[in-house]
């Protein structure tokens, strides 16, 4: 199949592993499934440490429960990634272990203390959700059937951090001015989070062309404020002067003012080559060197031939 006829046939859940589709098709696919499976993996990394910082033990547990099922989503694209036969899933985790593997921005940044869980648990699966439900309508039918599961518990991912949200933004004069000072840090990076404008994004019109993206970024974007911004203002918190977000009344659109934006920063944090995000990846290699014994245990017991005594049955 070529381009061409790809572009013609493009629709939701359209190819399969079954079908011959051309290497352009199978690298752009696999750069976007593997940078979302990336994304999962280091999300739960920057939630981890509150499965113990958690103020309670029913917190504790969903914290718990989130970051598995995060590590879950990320196993259920890498397997969707490698049916388009561009790389394996051992190749995906090895370069997100080097520092080579793209995620998303937010993911660079960790968290300091329980007031900017929600950031992340709310505000940021919140505009991830945007971006997935559109996925079920992906031309690559593995990462549609994979959204299927995957949006179905970021949902409660959400209500989980709302209801922090809601408790933190209910509590004391302390907690509801520690909440809006963790809002003011996240804000620019939340807007930053669906990538640079449509006209400078970089591979955003072929993977519309072919069906991988249903929504352009700036579609997405207006579509989470829209959503969003009201929740926010509920919960008490003041949106910032800066960075300048704009509503048209006429035409129901946000503007942002992308010059009140840090992109030299956004651009160094994709290139890995931020400081707290080297932090974030260093991380994620110690945590996979940690349990390389396991993974070789396991590949020696099946490469061991036939009626090779186990040193159990010794």
């Amino acid at each position: 199949m070529d381009i061409d006829t790809v572009k013609r046939r493009a629709g939701p859940r359209e190819f399969g592993p079954t079908d011959d589709m051309p290497r352009e098709y199978r690298e752009a696919a696999t750069r976007m499934i593997q940078f979302h499976a990336n994304s999962e993996i280091m999300g739960a990394y920057v939630e981890r440490p509150f499965v113990r910082q958690a103020p309670s033990l029913d917190r504790k547990l969903a914290v718990s429960a989130q970051v598995q099922d995060e590590i879950g989503h990320g196993q259920l694209l890498y397997r969707a990634a490698e049916n388009l036969g561009v790389k394996t899933r051992e190749e995906m985790l090895d370069e997100l272990a080097a520092g080579d593997g793209k995620f998303l921005n937010c993911f660079h940044y960790p968290l300091s203390d329980w007031y900017e869980l929600p950031m992340i648990m709310f505000f940021v699966d919140g505009a991830a959700m945007r971006r997935q439900a559109t996925l079920k309508r992906t031309s690559w039918e593995p990462y549609a059937h994979a959204m299927d599961k995957i949006c179905f518990e970021e949902g409660f991912h959400i209500k989980h951090g709302e209801d922090i949200l809601r408790e933190l933004a209910t509590g004391t004069r302390r907690d509801r001015e520690r909440l809006q000072e963790a809002f003011e840090k996240w804000w620019p990076r939340i807007l930053q989070f669906f990538g640079p404008t449509d006209d400078r994004s970089t591979h955003s019109d072929f993977s519309m062309a072919v069906g991988l993206k249903t929504m352009s970024n700036d579609d997405l974007r207006n579509a989470f404020l829209n959503a969003y911004l009201p929740k926010a203002e509920k919960y008490g918190l003041e949106i910032p002067e800066y960075p300048r977000v704009e509503y048209h009344t006429d035409e129901d659109y946000y503007e942002v003012y992308e010059e009140d934006l840090d992109w030299d920063e956004f651009f160094t944090v994709a290139r890995n080559e931020f400081p707290m995000g080297k932090g974030q990846i260093a991380k994620r290699r110690r945590a996979e060197e940690a349990v390389e014994w396991v993974r070789e245990a396991i590949e020696g017991e099946t490469a061991a031939p036939a009626g090779t005594a186990t040193a159990e049955g010794d």
